[in-house]
């Protein structure tokens, strides 16, 4: 299970910047003033092999007792109780604050493994500058530049050496070694998880209400089905991030992205009474992101009429048209129908998640694909693809060498994904391409 990270700091010390440098992306806006950030954001981090979970965290005033501050160190306070290890941010230039006593005396009550981390530390003489901020009590003062990326990549290692090294015989995510294909259930509060798991089940197993948060936590259920065995995950309902308050679910988000995280197949549950919102788009993206199977099922289907249906139809081609692969299926988990053809296609997705691509008949269909459209020419060479062959499943990846691979456009890509696609009948399960450029033996 990935490790969580959380960015504790005062504002404006560059916790979102940071963010960005660890996750790889753009995903927090970032500005010269103070305050941008208010609500938790999570992503994904990776440093060599070992991946983790980090969370940014708005300014943090742990004495505020009014307004969006008091709300702001509310979403900070639940970050902190999710991470495994907390990275404490202080601003090198700005130097020791109030403030910044104030959030360590916080960290040191709760004897979370905390590691206490200089920003904006680029071009200073780090000995005599940090010295002041030894006066937090947290220990080692780490110097970095996230702007820069300066010491971004010892910071992370260090804070990943504080917690223990996971179990030997720690599940594998990706494997299947057990039999078992862990099937998630993912989506927005309200939308039906927990009533399409005791639909499958055939008993009231899981608690199943007309509010929306009814589940707090991933709950998993061990089920056989065609002589298959599965473990059902209920996950608690991914809101809006600006509507998580409750001190009840300050685990759900992270319990909720690790479940996907160590699934095979997840099915993310849509409800036709409410459309496809924003927040459906944003778990998609996330499940996409993890290279998860999955499958569609448009919940309450059987409550909507037909200009209903129409607009629900709009919305899927516009906000998740980038989860063409994956089958969708319109069902009432209340009434338990289309329950059936659900199940098949899961079965599919994980199949074709797994699925075993001999290198011959990947080269051959490489071949064939270039036969039949070549990559566009780009400056004075084109590129020129070899072989291919599979470099890893769940998702599958097909790993493509030749020259001049860094040239090839995204289109062409999304062309041989395609036609992998149709060869390998890959339904329901995202498919990865990497190029792999020879090196020269001639460049010095």
């Amino acid at each position: 299970m990935k490790p969580v990270i959380a960015l504790v700091g005062r504002p404006n010390v560059g916790k979102s910047t940071l963010f960005n440098r660890l996750t790889g992306t753009r995903d927090a806006i970032v500005a010269d003033f103070a305050g941008l950030t208010r609500d938790r954001h999570y992503g994904n981090g990776r440093v060599g092999a070992r991946e983790f979970i980090v969370i940014d965290t708005g300014g943090f005033e742990p004495t505020a007792e009014s307004g969006i501050y008091r709300e702001m160190a509310k979403q900070t306070r639940q970050a902190v109780a999710e991470s495994d290890v907390v990275i404490f941010v202080v601003d090198a230039r700005a130097g020791l604050s109030a403030q910044d006593h104030d959030i360590a005396n916080y960290l040191r009550r709760l004897g979370k493994p905390t590691l206490l981390v200089a920003n904006k530390a680029e071009g200073m003489q780090q000995g005599l500058q940090l010295v002041e901020f030894f006066e937090l009590g947290l220990g080692e003062v780490l110097p970095v530049s996230s702007a820069h990326g300066q010491g971004v990549r010892s910071m992370v290692e260090t804070a990943l050496d504080l917690l223990p090294p996971p179990p030997e015989d720690a599940e594998d995510p990706d494997g299947a070694d057990d039999g078992v294909i862990r099937l998630a259930v993912a989506g927005r509060p309200n939308v039906g998880k927990s009533t399409l798991i005791n639909a499958w089940l055939g008993e009231e197993r899981l608690v199943a209400f007309d509010m929306p948060g009814t589940t707090r936590d991933a709950i998993t259920v061990p089920f056989e089905r065609d002589g298959r065995r599965f473990e059902l995950v209920d996950t608690a309902g991914l809101r809006r991030k600006g509507r998580v308050f409750e001190a009840i679910e300050k685990f759900s988000v992270v319990k909720t992205l690790q479940a996907i995280e160590r699934a095979h197949v997840v099915v993310l549950l849509l409800d036709a009474t409410q459309g496809v919102t924003d927040q459906d788009a944003h778990i998609a993206g996330y499940i996409l992101e993890s290279g998860r199977a999955v499958v569609l099922a448009m919940n309450k289907w059987d409550a909507v009429d037909s200009y209903q249906r129409e607009q629900v139809e709009r919305q899927m081609e516009n906000r998740l048209s980038f989860l063409k692969f994956a089958p969708l299926h319109l069902i009432s988990a209340k009434k338990r129908q289309g329950l059936g053809p659900l199940w098949k296609s899961i079965a599919q997705a994980h199949a074709s998640a797994m699925r075993k691509m001999p290198t011959p008949q990947l080269t051959r269909l490489l071949q064939e694909s270039v036969a039949f459209q070549s990559p566009p020419k780009t400056g004075m060479y084109r590129p020129k693809m070899r072989y291919a062959h599979q470099g890893g499943m769940n998702p599958p990846v097909i790993v493509i060498h030749g020259n001049s691979l860094e040239q090839v456009p995204e289109v062409y890509r999304r062309f041989l994904e395609g036609r992998f696609r149709k060869a390998f009948n890959l339904i329901g399960t995202p498919l990865r391409i990497e190029f792999r450029t020879a090196s020269n033996p001639f460049d010095e």
